[in-house]
């Protein structure tokens, strides 16, 4: 799967509860985490911004989780080329790695990335929000016998 970087923000400064079980997932190796150093530096970047500074941001353990939890491509990973355009060009990169990696997931709750789910699919990419997969996943938990 693939997180975008408001998700990362989320889950790693503001803390989300929304996050809670995305978190969770990947911390107990449960969902593999593909990122790319290019999206590490955007959210460094965005960060630098002060964006978010009222939080406090752990630079310490953002890095460690990245470090522990993330597989991390080089930047040249194969490339789907722009196979699903996004209108906003800070979230090409994600979308491109997850049709690359052939990811089941990308995590995101951006408009512009949110608006190529149907799209997405035929790649065999869910687009989703944290909240809307926890729903997705305790469903299923709930349906097992």
């Amino acid at each position: 799967m693939v997180i975008d970087t408001q998700i990362v923000m989320d889950w790693l400064v503001f803390r989300d509860p929304s996050c809670l079980a995305l978190s969770e997932a990947v911390t107990q190796s449960r969902l593999n985490w593909c990122t790319t150093p290019r999206m590490y530096a955007e959210l460094l970047h965005v960060l630098g911004r002060g964006v978010a500074a009222a939080w406090q941001p752990d630079l310490a353990l953002i890095a460690d989780s990245f470090e522990r939890h993330a597989h991390r491509l080089p930047d040249e990973a194969p490339s789907a080329l722009h196979l699903l355009r996004c209108r906003d060009p800070d979230d090409q990169m994600f979308l491109d790695l997850a049709v690359a990696v052939k990811a089941r997931w990308l995590f995101s709750r951006d408009r512009a990335v949110l608006a190529l789910a149907k799209r997405a699919r035929a790649y065999g990419v869910q687009i989703i929000t944290p909240v809307a997969w926890a729903k997705q996943q305790a469903q299923r938990g709930s349906a097992a016998p």
